[in-house]
């Protein structure tokens, strides 16, 4: 196993850090501007990224990526919505998205307001969407900032918390312990189980509406 993650966190520090950073950071910006977080989940890209930083310097210019890249993309994302808005829904982008979806974040952010906004970064695919329903509505784009950025900094620095700790411990063990690797996955899975929880749990409070509607008929 230390094998392995050897040569998959070497391969990932020999990424010159610059590079690495800025890839990541635009890597979360097309996240939510143009939908790839509905194929590949932002939190995987944050926590491979991760994993190759080695200083407090690296650390706090890859949560700075992170944060900024999600603000730019979802206020891209935003600015589509509020540009373009119900023609969105009906072109190939806004089909593929599904009218399913359109319609759960649509009432989200209605009935959640900014709440929704905040929320949504940390829940998969609502992130991707929920930008582009608020822009829709009558939410301002300042109301829309002002949840999406502390929201950003918290998920930012969860994951790349996540990544940097976990491979830093493995650092530490390797070269007295042979198990070092297992302890690098037993630190990453437990951390994925207990934000699955607490994404469970906002996730059930973002459909919770659903369900009262449901009661009621």
């Amino acid at each position: 196993m230390n094998e392995i993650l050897d040569a998959i966190l070497g391969f990932i520090e020999d990424v010159p850090p610059v590079l690495r950073i800025l890839l990541t950071g635009i890597a979360i910006m097309l996240e939510t501007s143009v939908l790839i977080g509905l194929i590949v989940p932002g939190d995987t890209v944050v926590l491979f990224s991760s994993t190759g930083v080695t200083t407090i310097v690296e650390f706090i210019f890859t949560v700075f990526a992170v944060v900024a890249g999600a603000l730019l993309g979802s206020s891209f994302g935003f600015w589509i919505g509020r540009i373009f808005g119900p023609k969105l829904r009906g072109s190939w982008l806004g089909i593929r998205i599904g009218e399913d979806r359109w319609r759960k974040a649509d009432r989200f952010v209605k009935k959640r307001g900014g709440i929704a906004v905040f929320i949504s970064r940390f829940l998969p695919v609502f992130h991707s969407v929920v930008p582009l329903t608020a822009g829709m509505s009558i939410m301002r784009y300042r109301t829309f900032m002002s949840w999406l950025a502390p929201a950003s900094i918290i998920w930012s620095f969860l994951y790349v918390s996540i990544g940097s700790g976990a491979a830093e411990t493995y650092r530490g063990l390797k070269d007295s312990l042979d198990q070092a690797g297992w302890i690098f996955i037993g630190i990453v899975a437990v951390s994925l189980v207990l934000l699955f929880v607490i994404k469970q749990i906002l996730h059930r409070f973002a459909h919770s509406d659903e369900e009262d509607e449901g009661s009621e008929a």
